[in-house]
């Protein structure tokens, strides 16, 4: 097991990742990744087989068996045929899962093969025909066949009478594999009133394995062949963990740290609440966040053009609106994947809204209503080159049109670094020195300060280099860093008359604002704006503001989310407040005029660490099982061989965020059942926003 050093400081989403990458780019392998597009879709009675259990008669009559040279059609019965689970891949699409765990397979080619491993070429693409079916290889179109017992692969149109075979219904299946969810019960529908009563969630990244160029991140939310396809280790961290030196010093502050890379079935070292390369929002766990009280989920598509400039390893482009794009197809595809698993279009329970009314009907029919944001650092290219703008109004007006269509409804305007709409919110030690060189590779200029003329203000900037050596190799030679005042210093940009025209843009058309990453000066800026024009669709999406401005935006009826970190502030080594006490002192500031409810950013999957285990744990543990506030029983959750606990694992990984929020209970003292309303009340607090800022 490796030795833990926890990476201390407030959430920075890709803060840290910067520093890792400006010391060891130099130092990485790259590798490649291939994907398959999804099919169109089938008929329904195709969706209906996704995991049965049934033997395989081709048209001669005889049933498909397994041998020591591998599958033949050549059994005479049904019971002397391979039982096999059918797994669906996507839509329309299987795998022939049998009872040893082998599958059926083709080589790429004319043979017909068995396969312990789950590969694109386990991959059907299932077609109806009457009660008989056509299976052909997704991954080249060729169609498997029976003749004279004998299986093969063919050119697509085979004659009916080689090309067809019938599903017969079985038992004795194996079970595909696949991680539990552990929840008993329905998750709710509407509470009193009409009110959609559960959790949300309004920043998170389900889809860090495509940004960065696709290859930085360890493992997806999902894969077509299943799960032991999708929770892998990337290839450059073999054999031991010690090549993964982002990993290593991303997370554990030590380029010679080692890890367990063999994910699925044992989990041995990942995924953990400091593990920050490694996949944390596999659907499955997803869905126990679901089946455990969440009702809305914010996914933010993220890019930064700099850090996948630096990073050696991609096969994806670093253009952030390209990023944008093809992790909003990625989520499209998850959601047809999980359609597949439940019966066909629509029948899952991961549902992407795109207005207020349709997260309603969606939490009406006891679903995820999950809706879609964008957190990226130069959007629609507006970046800042020496002070001036590489976009103009049209841009802007078209690229939120484009993410308006793709269904976005939530964005923030600057990330990290300063861009032609704005200044952006300092990051302070050591990986404020490394964001800072950044935004001088980005923007040919290093952050400009001012005294902070107000109550709030923006992180502390770094006044010494010491340790930064390595950072500062890499500015060009005769660059140098500027040394910065002590004391409260503040960006000097504020909203530029670019970001003005964003922000009325958003209003325009009824989208949320998230000034979370804005600078004290621009964030001031918005704020004045969305106060001229009364707009309530404004949030806080995890605590990357100033906190006195939650008492504005609650006035606007906006909506207020922390950062999902420590219950407590315990830990003698953090200067942070803890969750409880950042929700009492937001509490305070609720306005009497709206709904009030509350919510969390989890920033999972965005280089945050989660939560660690509550200080006291250890003496005063969540006991499971426990029951969520609407009455479902969540018990241990099992992925392979591995029990998630949180009161040893923290949020290792997403499904314990219902264990994370059943413990503010207990870490809320005699204010405990007092928060857990309130995060139950969260999702129609959202709502009413949201219906609001469309009005």
């Amino acid at each position: 097991m490796r030795s833990i050093t926890r990476l201390r400081g407030r959430p920075g989403g890709v803060v840290a990742l910067l520093t890792a990458s400006l010391l060891t780019t130099t130092l990485l392998v790259a590798v490649t990744g291939v994907g398959t597009a999804a099919p169109s879709a089938p008929d329904n009675t195709v969706y209906q087989l996704a995991n049965g259990c049934y033997a395989v008669q081709s048209a001669s009559g005889d049933f498909v068996g397994r041998d020591a040279a591998g599958y033949r059609a050549d059994r005479a019965s049904a019971d002397e045929a391979e039982p096999f689970r059918l797994h669906a891949a996507q839509l329309g699409r299987f795998m022939f899962y049998g009872t040893d765990g082998s599958m059926l397979a083709h080589d790429g080619a004319d043979t017909v093969v068995a396969t312990a491993a789950a590969t694109p070429m386990t991959d059907w693409t299932v077609m109806s025909s009457d009660e008989n079916f056509v299976l052909t290889a997704t991954t080249n179109g060729r169609q498997l066949v029976s003749r004279d017992n004998a299986l093969a692969m063919t050119e697509p149109g085979s004659q009916p009478d080689t090309g067809s075979f019938t599903l017969v219904p079985r038992t004795g299946c194996a079970d595909f594999p696949e991680s539990e969810v552990n929840a008993t019960g329905n998750p709710s529908e509407i509470g009193p009133n009409g009110e959609v009563r559960g959790f949300i969630d309004t920043h998170v990244h389900m889809n860090a394995s495509e940004f960065m160029g696709g290859n930085l991140h360890c493992g997806r939310p999902f894969d077509p062949q299943g799960v032991t396809a999708a929770l892998v280790d990337c290839p450059d961290h073999q054999p031991n963990g010690l090549p993964a030196l982002l990993e290593n010093v991303l997370s554990y502050g030590n380029p010679f740290e080692t890890h367990d890379t063999t994910g699925w079935p044992t989990f041995a070292d990942w995924p953990a609440q400091d593990s920050l390369t490694h996949e944390q929002t596999y659907y499955k766990w997803v869905e126990r966040a679901w089946r455990g009280g969440l009702r809305i989920f914010t996914n933010l598509f993220v890019a930064n053009r700099v850090l996948c400039e630096l990073y050696p390893s991609k096969r994806n482009p670093c253009n952030e609106m390209e990023t944008v794009r093809i992790q909003a197809e990625q989520t499209r595809e998850l959601q047809d994947y999980i359609d597949a698993q439940y019966g066909g279009p629509g029948r899952g329970w991961f549902r992407i809204v795109s207005s207020p009314a349709e997260a309603r009907q969606v939490a009406a029919d006891g679903k995820l209503a999950v809706t879609l944001g964008v957190e990226i650092s130069e959007p629609f290219g507006c970046s800042l080159r020496n002070g001036v703008a590489q976009c103009d109004e049209n841009d802007i007006d078209q690229g939120l049109d484009e993410l308006y269509d793709l269904g976005v409804r939530q964005m923030i305007v600057t990330h990290k670094f300063d861009n032609a709409l704005g200044g952006t919110r300092f990051d302070g030690g050591i990986t404020g020195v490394a964001v800072n060189i950044g935004n001088y590779l980005g923007t040919g200029e290093f952050w400009q300060s001012e005294p902070c003329q107000g109550v709030a203000e923006d992180n502390e900037l770094p006044t010494k280099v010491d340790g930064a050596q390595n950072l500062i190799g890499m500015l060009p030679p005769g660059v140098t860093l500027p040394v910065y005042p002590a004391g409260p210093q503040c960006n000097s940009r504020g909203l530029t008359s670019l970001g003005e025209h964003m922000i009325q843009g958003l209003m325009d058309r009824g989208m949320i604002v998230d000034i979370d990453h804005l600078s004290v000066k621009a964030a001031d800026d918005a704020l004045t704006m969305l106060e001229a024009a009364h707009y309530s669709g404004v949030v806080s999406s995890h605590s990357w503001s100033d906190s006195s401005y939650y008492k504005r935006i609650y006035a606007l009826g906006g909506f207020v989310a922390l950062y999902a970190g420590q219950l407590d502030s315990s830990d003698p080594e953090s200067k942070e407040k803890g969750f409880i006490e950042q929700w009492r002192e937001a509490r305070a500031m609720r306005s009497d005029d709206y709904y009030f409810g509350f919510g969390y950013g989890a920033d999972t999957n965005g280089f945050g660490p989660q939560a660690a285990p509550r200080g006291d744990a250890d003496v005063n543990p969540l006991q499971y099982p426990y029951t969520a506030f609407d009455g479902t029983v969540m018990d241990k959750q099992r992925a392979g061989t591995r029990v998630f606990d949180v009161n040893t694992d923290g949020v290792a990984q997403y499904g314990l965020i219902p264990d994370w929020i059943a413990d503010m209970r207990i870490a809320g003292g005699p204010d405990g059942d007092t928060i857990i309303d309130d995060m139950s009340r969260g999702a129609e607090a959202y709502l009413q926003m949201w219906e609001r800022a469309r009005n």
